[in-house]
């Protein structure tokens, strides 16, 4: 499906803090650059037409103050949106409520950038229980979809991506996610034990394998 050594080593992974309005809150921040123009990925991650190609069939008001749902997943508000540039809104999934800001910039080398915060209040119980990589898989693997979408320009079949995402290389990805967000937790301040711990828990709930079970590393 992708060249999983490629795709992991292409995404920039990052773990931070930052006050919102409930506190601080927990910062997860994704980065890749793709081979097209800005206002063709503003397009492809905010079309209701071309977002189920690569991610989830989403409906709703996909302007500032409307409600969307994602098929399956969660929903919210939009908070914001500054064409091409980015867009804000609410994440609300079982019964917790976080908050994504997605930003797009030409790269300095050709391309377009995409980064994306997920924010997540720091009482968050899934953080405390797993870490960034709760999230920060879940984002990793919605990115091979953008990936090959603006790749081709095809749609991804959720099917095969379900099929393979159970592969040996589907979990060889998964896993390699989770080391990179225990590397980026330990440097965003986590200590290392600590950090290990959720990143285990992560891998194992995202592959079914013994959380006990050493993690492959890239």
């Amino acid at each position: 499906m992708i060249d999983v050594t490629h795709q992991i080593n292409a995404v920039r992974r990052q773990v931070g803090s930052r006050v919102i309005e409930a506190g601080e809150g927990h910062v997860v921040t994704l980065s890749q650059t793709y081979d097209t123009t800005v206002d063709d990925l503003w397009d492809a991650c905010t079309n209701p037409v071309r977002i189920p190609r690569w991610f989830l069939p989403v409906s709703g008001d996909l302007r500032p103050g409307g409600k969307y749902q994602l098929e399956g997943n969660a929903n919210g508000t939009v908070e914001r949106c500054d064409p091409p540039k980015g867009f804000a809104a609410t994440w609300e999934f079982d019964g917790n409520v976080s908050w994504i800001e997605v930003r797009l910039t030409p790269a300095a080398d050709g391309g377009a950038r995409l980064e994306l915060d997920h924010i997540a209040p720091d009482d968050d119980e899934k953080w405390a229980q797993f870490g960034p990589g709760a999230v920060g898989i879940g984002w990793d693997m919605a990115l091979i979809g953008l990936t090959l979408h603006l790749a081709s320009g095809a749609a991804v079949d959720a099917q095969e991506a379900m099929a393979w995402f159970g592969s040996e290389e589907g979990i060889r990805f998964v896993t390699l996610s989770s080391e990179r967000w225990y590397a980026a937790s330990v440097a965003g301040g986590e200590a290392e034990e600590v950090a290990r711990a959720k990143a285990d828990r992560t891998t194992a709930a995202y592959t079914g394998a013994d959380a006990d079970a050493d993690a492959e590393s890239d």
